[in-house]
């Protein structure tokens, strides 16, 4: 399959290495200067975009998105697929695909789970809105860059449930965080924590999979000096995204405005920038009740 692949950072560039690696011919454009292996590098995203069968997007937010998508859109065939894999709110989401749906295209929105080590392994999760015929074309993709690929329904509906996990995620390890700091005041020993909790009520992800104890349980970014594996500063983007989402439609996220406001400080005014979201448990350890 011919494929444009636009946006090369931290995911982009091993979800289209492993594309090349497959056998399908890439072409890639990023604004940095970036070299992929077995990836071609186009002068421009038009470039990139031109006589793809699947134009894929890897993006920071959706006005980069919008920007992209005006420039790629002009450039491809109709019955292409527009597949974007950033994490952008609904509305521009919605907004690109109608665009390239107005232009004979088949759109697809497909943030994904799974952070860069999912990305250079092949093991993403994709989150998936968007037309079924897109689907069927881009599944062989999610085969290559990933592990599972969920169709979530209409455009816009693969951001809606990447945001809605996240909001679970980011509350739930807020909770992880607090119960262990509490624990340790109360003597609890962190293992007898993690034994007692990863097999009981309070089992999650945050727990079981991702403990941001050092030393407790399977081996995550605590244990390596809380480098990210999922930046706080991603989290926060998708909490903010969460709660822009629930102020559209009127729905009441008290607990995610709070996760929300908690990672803002702890990102903008304290030293969680460029550390693991798990890192909140040092902060919770230093901190009394206020």
């Amino acid at each position: 399959m011919k494929i444009g692949f636009i946006g090369l950072g931290n995911m982009g560039g091993p979800m289209a290495a492993n594309l090349a690696k497959a056998g399908h011919e890439v072409t890639g454009f990023d604004m940095a200067d970036v070299e992929i292996e077995g990836v071609r590098m186009a002068g421009g995203a038009a470039e990139a975009a031109n006589g793809a069968q699947v134009v894929i997007t890897m993006l920071p937010n959706g006005d980069i998105l919008r920007r992209v998508a005006d420039a790629v859109i002009p450039a491809m065939d109709k019955g292409a697929v527009l597949l974007d894999c950033s994490t952008v709110d609904v509305r521009s989401a919605r907004d690109v695909a109608a665009q390239a749906q107005a232009a004979g295209l088949s759109a697809l929105d497909a943030p994904v789970s799974g952070g860069v080590g999912g990305a250079a392994g092949g093991t993403l999760t994709f989150m998936v809105g968007g037309d079924e015929p897109g689907f069927n074309i881009a599944k062989e993709l999610f085969d290559i860059m990933g592990q599972k690929a969920v169709h979530c329904g209409s455009s816009g509906n693969g951001q809606a449930a990447k945001i809605c996990n996240n909001m679970i995620l980011g509350a739930t390890m807020i909770a992880t965080c607090e119960a262990f700091a509490l624990a340790d005041k109360l003597g609890l020993e962190r293992q007898a924590m993690f034994d007692v909790v990863s097999t009981s009520s309070g089992y999650s992800w945050s727990m079981n999979a991702y403990c941001p104890a050092p030393g407790i349980g399977p081996k995550s970014p605590a244990d390596n000096g809380y480098q990210p594996g999922f930046a706080a500063d991603l989290m926060l983007k998708d909490l903010r995204l969460s709660q822009q989402a629930a102020e559209t439609v009127d729905a009441d996220t008290p607990m995610g405005r709070a996760a929300c406001d908690l990672y803002a400080r702890f990102v903008e005014q304290e030293d969680g920038k460029g550390r693991d979201f798990s890192a909140m448990l040092p902060r919770f350890e230093t901190r009394g009740r206020s």
